[in-house]
């Protein structure tokens, strides 16, 4: 199963490489450090996706009580990010490889420029045999422009990257049919792409930590597998974690993957952001977007015009109760658009190989 993977994206949670007392666990941070190694050994290419800057900070410097909690991350973020860099920089020598910073807000996925620049960075980094440490850049990104969480990042790195996995280091075994700490609770090992059950007995705390509990992985999760990349969900604190997930030997929860989406789709699910139009269709037109064929939205589906859009633009679709039904890139703009509302024998207004589905 994982024996193949030649591109993996490893996200680490702050919960993995932190202590109980909000420290950074150095022990922790060297033992994942030796298996990326062992990673590149087997000629496995590694993008690591790494909470763990603001542990880093509270271990070097006190922030002043009344500091305002935005300011506060952000001092701690900033010096704790240097710190958290060349701890991994000098633990990577000891195998004699390089890693590199890459900082990143959501600014980055939502422009198509932006986003083919940062992906020509990984591209030139990954030739190189050096291993990106990815973080948000948490000193520019206050609130409405941060990530829901680091798992968030992830997936959009592992989609641009078109990876053949992304791995989830949590503080437990997998996701669970009911509460871990209880008895009798175990890990589901396979979820599949378009299951919705698993959320009801997820439980939603958060940890310590972090800002993405289990339901909001698993919600990612399946985002990711439905763009044809497998996602694992395992436990960072267990020493041999990524060579035994590799080798098919570990316990954890492996959500089982659509078949492969095209580059422009990957993006397409990054970018909901980025949408300038909005297109409202009836349920006719809905249901033929979710039945899984390829289909195309035609005029006639399309009930109104709610944003104005121009060819090539992004735009979001929406059903009657304005829920996202998917983002399609525009095939003419919204002028155009209006006037064929409802109309039958007239060209996409969004081609199938330029929608993504979103529920």
């Amino acid at each position: 199963m994982g024996s193949h993977y030649k591109r993996v994206v490893v996200k680490i949670g702050s919960n993995v490489l932190t202590q109980r007392d909000g420290l950074p666990d150095i022990t922790r941070i060297k033992n994942i450090t030796s298996q990326l190694a062992q990673l590149k050994d087997r000629e496995v290419e590694v993008i690591l996706v790494s909470s763990g800057a603001v542990a880093s900070g509270r271990s070097l410097i006190s922030v002043p009580e009344r500091t305002d909690a935005i300011a506060a991350r952000q001092l701690l973020a900033a010096v704790g990010q240097v710190q958290l860099i060349n701890t991994y920089s000098s633990l990577f020598q000891e195998h004699r490889m390089l890693c590199a910073q890459v900082l990143v807000t959501k600014e980055d996925f939502r422009d198509r420029k932006h986003y083919l620049n940062m992906k020509n960075c990984f591209q030139i980094l990954l030739q190189n045999k050096v291993v990106p440490i990815v973080n948000e850049n948490d000193v520019v990104s206050v609130t409405e422009l941060m990530f829901t969480d680091n798992d968030e990042l992830a997936g959009l790195v592992a989609a641009m990257l078109d990876a053949d996995a992304l791995i989830i280091l949590s503080n437990v075994d997998g996701v669970y049919n009911g509460d871990p700490r209880q008895e009798g609770a175990q890990v589901i090992e396979e979820i599949r792409a378009r299951e919705t059950h698993f959320a009801s007995f997820v439980s939603p705390g958060k940890s310590q930590f972090g800002r993405g509990g289990m339901v909001t992985k698993s919600v990612m999760a399946q985002k990711v597998a439905r763009l044809g990349i497998p996602v694992h969900i395992a436990n960072g604190k267990k020493d041999n974690v990524l060579p035994d997930l590799l080798d098919n030997k570990l316990t954890h929860t492996r959500f089982v993957p659509d078949k492969n989406a095209s580059g422009t789709k990957k993006w397409l699910a990054t970018a909901a952001n980025a949408a300038t139009g909005v297109v409202q269709i009836n349920e006719g037109a809905k249901a033929a977007l979710l039945s899984g064929k390829a289909t195309s939205l035609l005029p006639v589906g399309v009930t109104a015009i709610l944003s104005d859009f121009q060819k090539g633009d992004i735009i979001q679709v929406v059903d009657e109760a304005a829920q996202l039904v998917g983002l399609g890139i525009a095939q003419y703009g919204s002028d155009k658009a209006q006037e064929r509302i409802g109309a039958r024998n007239q060209k996409a207004l969004v081609h199938y190989d330029y929608f993504y589905l979103s529920v």
